[in-house]
Order: structure tokens, then C-alpha cells, then sequence
């Protein structure tokens, strides 16, 4: 589903990313882990050209997103995002930051929309929270209202960025439960994480990255329990 081929993203002299190739198969976990400003935020919203890589490519579904004849903002609708900090509105209701996108692009009528965002409320447990405001929320419910949110669009992939690392430690659960549910449903997700038992839990594959590179990829037995490199053996045994 997605493809990255020697992937590289500077910020000024500063390059982050260093030639990253990697796959992600529909229906899919990916899991990326590793030490902060490795390069993980990065590569992922690379993954939706939120970063335009300074150069390499990202295919989606054989689409070249940074091609020059890309319609990109119709790929994109096929991509959610999921945020550490959540970005919902503050003056919307939860159900009017729900149906925000499909509204603006009219896919449905109002009704159908706050209906189907009722069922994604409810998904995510928080059907009672329709008429709420953000501020009126908890750091999870809030995130699990941003994956209802993403959800809205019917997306093909899901990108998560360390969406559980801004949360109080008890509330952490409750998000990953969610993301653990639509996992099992098919959902192609690359999640970008600290949570390690979601990585050898969940995922179907673990990317380590340190110092923009991929250092090692593989099924989560192999890298949570047969790693081949000492940069990987070395942060598990401090993370772990």
C-alpha cells in the first residue's frame, strides 16, 4: 500500500532522514520505534507529504504522491492522521470536529454524517460525548475522539504519531484498546510509538530506526527477541 524508496528529508543542513526504504502491505501494522530524533515523526509525515522529502519517493497505492501530476489532496483523503496532540477544535462540539472533513467535502448529508460519527463515537467508547466540548474531555478521550475523527473519512491507512505520548499513564489503555480493535479489523496502520508491549503485541512489523536510518525491521519476535545489531539491543535494554 505504501512505498518508500531511498527516502531523504533535510531542514537545512540538518538531514534527518538518510535513505529510508520501506513497504507497508494493506492491512498491515507497522510499528516504528526508537530514541527521540531518530527520525520517526519525520519519515511518517513524509508518509502524507505533511514533510516534502528533499528527495526519494512515497508511492501510495502506485501513486507517486510527490509526483508533479499527483492529485494529492484525493490520496490523502485515503490517509488519516492521528496527532500526539490531538488538534481538535476547541469551539466545536466532539460530533462537529467528528464530521468536519466529510462535511467540507460533502460526502454525505448532514444527518447521514452525524449518524455515521455517532457510530464512530461509540466505536472509540464515547457515544455520550457527542455534545461535548474538547476542553470538557480527558487527554485520552480527546485522542479517541481524533481517531473517530480520522475514522470519519473511511481512510485506507491510518498513521498514528506516538499518539499515546502526551497521555497520563492510566488513560493509555483506553487509546491503545482502540487502535488494538481496528488492528484486528484489517485496518492498515503505521504507528509511530514509545509503547513498547504495542509493538510486540499488535504489530505485524517492527521498524527500529536510530539517526535517520533504519537500523533493523522485522517480525516483532525478531527484533524484541533476536536482534541483530547492537544499536537495537542497546536501546530495547534500556526501554524494556
Amino acid at each position: 500500500m505504501i512505498n518508500i524508496k531511498k527516502l531523504y528529508k533535510s531542514f537545512g543542513k540538518n538531514e534527518v532522514l538518510k535513505g529510508i526504504d520501506l513497504t507497508v502491505e494493506q492491512g498491515e501494522v507497522v510499528a516504528i520505534i526508537g530514541p527521540s530524533g531518530s527520525g520517526k515523526s519525520t519519515l511518517l509525515r513524509c508518509m502524507n507529504l505533511l514533510e516534502t522529502p528533499t528527495s526519494g519517493d512515497v508511492i501510495f497505492k502506485e501513486n507517486k504522491l510527490n509526483g508533479k501530476n499527483t492529485e494529492l489532496e484525493k490520496l490523502r483523503q485515503q490517509m488519516g492522521m492521528v496527532f500526539q496532540n490531538f488538534n481538535l477544535f476547541p469551539h466545536k462540539k466532539v460530533i462537529d470536529n467528528v464530521i468536519l472533513a466529510p462535511s467540507l467535502l460533502k460526502k454525505d448529508s448532514a444527518t447521514n454524517l452525524k449518524n455515521e460519527a455517532r457510530g464512530l463515537l461509540k466505536k472509540v467508547g464515547l457515544e455520550d460525548k457527542a455534545d461535548a466540548y474538547p476542553a470538557q474531555l480527558s487527554g485520552g478521550q480527546k485522542q479517541r475522539v481524533a481517531i473517530a475523527r480520522a475514522l470519519a473519512m473511511n481512510p485506507e491507512v491510518l498513521l498514528f504519531d506516538e499518539p499515546t505520548s502526551a497521555l497520563d499513564p492510566e488513560v493509555v489503555g483506553d487509546v491503545l484498546k482502540v487502535m488494538k480493535d481496528l488492528a484486528k479489523e484489517g485496518m492498515t496502520m503505521v504507528v509511530v510509538t514509545h509503547e513498547m508491549n504495542f509493538a510486540r503485541d499488535v504489530s505485524d512489523k517492527v521498524v527500529f530506526m536510530a539517526d535517520g536510518v533504519i537500523v533493523e525491521s522485522g517480525t516483532p519476535q525478531a527484533i524484541f527477541d533476536n536482534q541483530q545489531h547492537e544499536r537495537t539491543k542497546n536501546f530495547l535494554s534500556r526501554v524494556l
